[in-house]
């Protein structure tokens, strides 16, 4: 197998991966940002997103919906893209630190384990609606939002994909 392809695997992390991860990222002093979604259909304004969540700290983690978790928010045609490759495509990018598939509906329970010094979602949430707002704040992190990219979003994506059948 390939050395990078070892580099992008190493990314995608499970519960106690995730453990021994946070500890040497706390003991180096590094800022961790942290955001979640389905990223079911990549496009531009998902990495346009994630790009610029990365530049807010040292380490970007991804929490990232499992297909149970898909279905349930999304319906049940979707995901269109397995967890295993959303994963895989997600941890292929250089500014993307980890990834951790979760289960729930929410991220709550994830942003308690990571305990991220930022927290970040798209523009069309008010920080305090995000999910995990008051914990993160609790202990003095930032809640902050990006704004999206005009012309992009899965829904548009999706439609124009079904357009051309």
């Amino acid at each position: 197998m390939s050395h990078k392809i070892d580099i992008i695997r190493r990314k995608i992390l499970s519960g106690m991966e995730l453990d021994r991860w946070l500890v040497q990222s706390r003991f180096k002093n590094r800022k961790i940002v942290f955001t979640n979604g389905c990223f079911d259909v990549l496009h531009r304004g998902h990495v346009d997103y994630l790009v610029r969540a990365s530049e807010l700290g040292d380490l970007l983690v991804i929490g990232l919906n499992t297909d149970e978790s898909v279905k349930r928010l999304k319906g049940p045609s979707r995901p269109y893209l397995d967890e295993e490759t959303r994963a895989y495509i997600l941890a292929s990018m250089s500014f993307t630190s980890a990834i951790v598939l979760f289960e729930e509906d929410t991220p709550l329970e994830l942003i308690q384990k990571v305990r991220p010094d930022i927290l970040v979602k798209g523009s069309d949430y008010k920080p305090v609606e995000i999910v995990g707002h008051d914990l993160v704040t609790s202990w003095g992190g930032k809640v902050l939002t990006i704004d999206l990219t005009p012309g992009f979003s899965s829904t548009q994506v999706i439609g124009k994909l079904s357009d051309k059948r």
